[in-house]
C-alpha cells in the first residue's frame, strides 16, 4: 500500500523546484479540517447562507494554501 502524497513542481521556494511535504501536510491539515467545518457550515448555512458558504470554503480557500506556502520542502 502506498503512501498517497501531492507533488508540486515549478516553485522557486527550494532548489529542486518541487515541493512534496508541503502541499501533502496542507491536503492533511485541509482534510482535518474539513471534517469539523463541512458540518457546522452547512448548520449555519441554513440561517446565513453567506457565512456557511464561508466557513465551508474556508479549507480550501485558507488551511490548504498557508500550510502548503509555510513549508517549502
Amino acid at each position: 500500500m502506498a503512501f498517497p502524497s501531492c507533488v508540486q513542481c515549478g516553485t522557486r521556494q527550494n532548489p529542486c523546484r518541487c515541493k512534496v511535504v508541503g502541499p501533502t501536510l496542507g491536503f492533511v491539515a485541509f482534510l482535518v479540517t474539513g471534517v469539523i467545518e463541512w458540518p457546522v457550515g452547512a448548520v449555519v448555512y441554513i440561517f446565513k447562507h453567506s457565512k456557511g458558504r464561508r466557513i465551508m470554503g474556508h479549507p480550501a480557500t485558507v488551511v490548504y494554501p498557508k500550510v502548503s506556502r509555510s513549508i517549502p520542502i
